[in-house]
């Protein structure tokens, strides 16, 4: 047995416990770093740290505080709440409570939150401000287990019985603690590792969502399992913004214990941008979206710099694409990095004109950045890559604690999702479909056990839902989710998502696109423009200050858009080709619930809204 499986297979039972190692054994070390507004109210945020004992005080008196409203272990603790450094330290203090988290999106409405409180049957509710409070208030006759709201930040909340902020629930705490000074270390101890951890919610495409049971064994795996990899290290400095609420962001929290290294923690989208150059990471997780829109938003500014900028741009993307495809298959050939002379002397060049800056924008420090929950469009992947911004593709589902495949390292290849985590068992179905098995595989759907029976086998076997080909020496490559897969009318199989991914490869003014041809003769695209390219590219022709409407219904957009699309059909099999498209009214969002908290297109919900636009792309066609 290698010294990894040892190490994994003997991990501790639960997180909490991992937490109360990494305390003792690093307590001066930082461990996250959260901003405030400055004192003035004006200029950048001023950045704070905590250390481990400084975590583990708040992480203890919150855990204390759960225990002294009633919390029993396994019981529900709900957290609605954006991504902030409290939502940290009140799942750790859940956790080391023998309590569950039960995790709500801060986007969530008020009948579906009140829907996963009452299913979760959740006790207390740790909201984040007065709107979130409100949710839980407004519905209070509906949820006869939930005892108690805590609030993070208190402005404009009037408190009472039912509702009281953090700080009261920390000092409540820390009362108790003077008294039972051992009560915390307890808890911990008496945790098995198939005692439920983590409740969360999936925002399903129809009906209402399901809940993840993930005990405490999977995030100990988790926490195992990902520096097993050679990921991350002691000296990483991780960017967290991504929201917690989902699998792949609270995951991220388990692998930083287990490596002891610092989290700046901040999850205004917003924000980014400008906090990259201050927290300078060595490493950060995002979603295809965000190096879509970095992608776009290098293109359009090159764009507008004039003729001779935007050439030099598109040369040095080439470039940078040709340079990574080399470099990639050398690598798996040989061992090493290799590119011929002039192909390194033209990168050379092209990284001091354009690449240099892009690293610069992301901290001048990245090592790596993770990117996971839907498919990255491989141009943008080998884009990059070949301008030294190396990111690591990643496969999981809520389903599967989020980290099942990564790419590992200097040995990563863009399009695919890597090998799996050590301990993680894949095999691909008759049918194309990925199964897995292994110790972050859930345990079900909370009360749901004819949905469980539908995706989880009995010798342990899970059904991903995706479809997918394994290389020989162990890389998974995705191809599509097994019921987005579109069948034409004259019988050919089309994956839209690569489709959709080319095209994002293509038009730097996109943001959402869905492919649409499911027993049709042809392909049709709804396709929604970047509200900030698409106002730039229009101030330069002619419709400065137009609204976004007017805009993409102008027939210059239109024209414009089209060039793309066949730019891509050129690319595409003649099956694929999209014969018309429309342009959307507005973007798609996540108030609309046409994308998921974690940008996933909702295809069902779109296809029903637009249902007029694409009834009219086909209309006067014989269907086959």
């Amino acid at each position: 047995m290698s010294d990894t499986q040892t190490l994994i297979e003997n991990r501790p039972p639960t997180v909490a416990a991992l937490f109360l190692e990494r305390v003792a054994a690093t307590p001066d070390a930082e461990a996250y770093r959260y901003p405030v507004p400055s004192a003035s109210g004006e200029g950048p945020d001023d950045w704070k740290s905590l250390s481990w004992a400084g975590t583990a005080e708040r992480v203890h008196a919150i855990a204390a505080g759960l225990i002294e409203l009633g919390v029993e272990p396994e019981q529900r603790v709900a957290l609605a709440s954006s991504t902030r450094v409290e939502w940290i330290l009140s799942d750790l203090g859940i956790l080391c409570a023998g309590a569950a988290t039960t995790t709500i999106y801060p986007q969530t409405n008020a009948d579906e939150s009140a829907y996963i409180l009452s299913d979760s049957q959740s006790r207390v509710l740790i909201a984040e401000n007065a709107e979130q409070a409100a949710k839980a208030v407004e519905k209070r006759a509906e949820l006869p287990e939930l005892t108690q709201v805590v609030v993070v930040d208190p402005a404009g909340v009037d408190t009472d019985d039912f509702v009281i902020t953090l700080t009261e629930l920390e000092k409540r705490g820390a009362a108790r603690l003077q008294k039972e000074p051992e009560l915390v270390k307890e808890r911990v101890g008496a945790i098995t590792k198939d005692q439920l951890a983590t409740l969360i919610y999936t925002s399903g495409t129809t009906g209402r969502p399901k809940g993840v049971r993930l005990p405490h064994d999977c995030w100990s795996y988790m926490a195992k399992a990902i520096p097993a990899t050679g990921l991350i290290s002691a000296d990483d400095v991780q960017y967290l913004w991504l929201p917690l609420a989902h699998v792949f962001g609270k995951v991220l929290i388990s692998g930083q214990i287990e490596a002891g290294h610092v989290t700046a923690v901040d999850g205004r989208v917003d924000k980014i941008i400008e906090n990259l150059p201050v927290v300078r990471p060595t490493y950060m997780a995002a979603v295809p979206r965000i190096f879509e829109k970095v992608y776009n938003g290098v293109a359009t500014k090159a764009k507008a710099g004039g003729g001779a900028k935007y050439k030099i741009f598109q040369w040095a993307a080439g470039v940078a694409r040709e340079y990574a495809k080399v470099t990639q298959d050398n690598f798996r050939r040989t061992g090493t990095a290799s590119a011929p002379f002039g192909l390194r002397s033209k990168h050379a060049v092209a990284d001091k004109l354009v690449y240099a800056k892009i690293r610069e924008a992301f901290g001048g420090n990245l090592r790596a950045c993770v990117s996971g929950s839907a498919a990255l469009s491989p141009e943008i992947g080998f884009f990059f890559s070949g301008a030294g911004i190396h990111i690591l593709e990643g496969y999981g589902l809520t389903e599967s604690s989020a980290a099942s495949f990564v790419n590992p390292g200097e040995a990563y290849r863009t399009g695919t999702v890597g090998k799996p985590l050590p301990g993680t068992e894949v095999r691909i179905a008759d049918d194309g479909e990925i199964l897995l098995r292994g110790p972050g595989i859930m345990q079900g759907y909370h009360n749901l056990p004819d949905k469980t029976a539908e995706v989880l086998e009995e010798d342990g076997w899970f059904h991903t839902g995706d479809i997918g080909e394994l290389s020989a020496d162990g890389y998974l490559r995705i191809t599509d989710r097994k019921k987005d897969l579109i069948k034409t009318s004259s019988g050919k199989y089309i994956a839209p998502a690569e489709v959709e991914g080319q095209f994002k490869a293509v038009c730097p003014y996109v943001s959402n696109i869905l492919v649409h041809g499911a027993d049709r003769n042809y392909c049709t695209a709804l396709i929604a423009l970047d509200e900030v390219a698409i106002t730039a590219w229009a101030a330069e022709n002619g419709m400065e200050g137009k609204p976004y409407a007017e805009i993409v219904a102008a027939p210059a957009t239109v024209e414009m858009v089209d060039g793309y699309v066949k730019q891509l059909n050129e690319g595409l099999q003649r099956w694929q080709t999209i014969k018309k498209f429309r342009l959307l009214p507005r973007d798609l969002d996540v108030e609309h619930g046409e994308i998921t908290p974690s940008l996933k297109l909702k295809r069902p919900v779109v296809e029903r809204e637009y249902k007029h636009l694409i009834e009219e792309m086909y209309e006067g066609t014989r269907e086959a």
